[in-house]
């Protein structure tokens, strides 16, 4: 079996956030950048399916160099190979085109991305690289079982889970469930070593127009002072919590 696993470059959470050029474009200075988390999860069952039924993990992701530090953690965790689309990952379409070539020109049997990216959270690219490639596709996965050209997954959905059986080729979009935290990986000196030696193919991206524009970013509003109310001013308290905080 054959896997792709989709991994996007995103700042860490406990990064500041600035825009620069008026508010339309983000600025990386000074900030750390991580393998999305919901791909983790991902790469991690990946590496379960590589263990236990000898299958060739492949990671890539859309981007320009400075990506590739991010790449080869996913190495370093143990993937067989890295693909870099030599590209700007400028909106979900541009990103799914560019990775539904890889998976066409690998003949991929499952590919794994996580359900969203925690930087821009559209939740777009999956779907759209199963459209692309006429893939069976299953979203917001927490569980995923392959037998053969079969695969059992669960999925969750609005007040509970769903559990689906489909084949291959397949697409997921994975999150945190498909494995536990604890499972996670951490590369170990040999691995780090081993990455080196590991390839990681560079490829020229499709020409495709995005199909949308970022207008411009917006940081929440900031907190508010709190307010203490005495104990023995219940009226206050209920005014405030249904004029200002408007929660009753």
């Amino acid at each position: 079996m054959k896997i792709l696993v989709c991994i996007s470059h995103v700042p860490d959470t406990t990064s500041k956030i600035n825009f620069t050029e008026n508010n339309s474009k983000f600025d990386n200075t000074g900030v750390q950048f991580v393998i999305n988390p919901n791909d983790e999860f991902g790469l991690t069952r990946a590496m379960w399916f590589k263990e236990k039924q000898g299958a060739n993990v492949t990671v890539a992701n859309v981007g320009g160099p400075e990506t590739e530090p991010t790449l080869r953690k996913a190495l370093a965790i143990g993937a067989d190979a890295a693909i870099r689309v030599n590209g700007v990952a400028i909106d979900g379409f541009y990103v799914a085109k560019q990775l539904a070539k890889v998976v066409q020109d690998g003949n991929y049997d499952l590919i794994i991305a996580g359900r969203e990216s925690i930087d821009y959270n559209g939740g777009m690219v999956p779907g759209m690289i199963a459209g692309l490639i006429d893939a069976n596709f299953i979203n917001n996965c927490i569980s995923l079982e392959i037998d053969g050209e079969n695969a059992t997954a669960i999925r969750e959905i609005d007040g509970g889970k769903e559990t689906v059986s489909t084949s291959l080729p397949l697409v997921i979009g994975g999150q945190k469930g498909l494995v536990e935290e604890s499972d996670l990986r951490i590369p170990n000196m040999r691995g780090i070593m081993t990455a080196r030696q590991k390839p990681l193919t560079v490829i020229e991206p499709l020409t495709t127009d995005a199909q949308s524009t970022s207008i411009s970013f917006e940081k929440p509003a900031p907190k508010g002072a709190v307010k203490l109310v005495s104990p023995d001013n219940l009226d206050e308290l209920i005014n405030l919590l249904h004029n200002e905080a408007k929660v009753i």
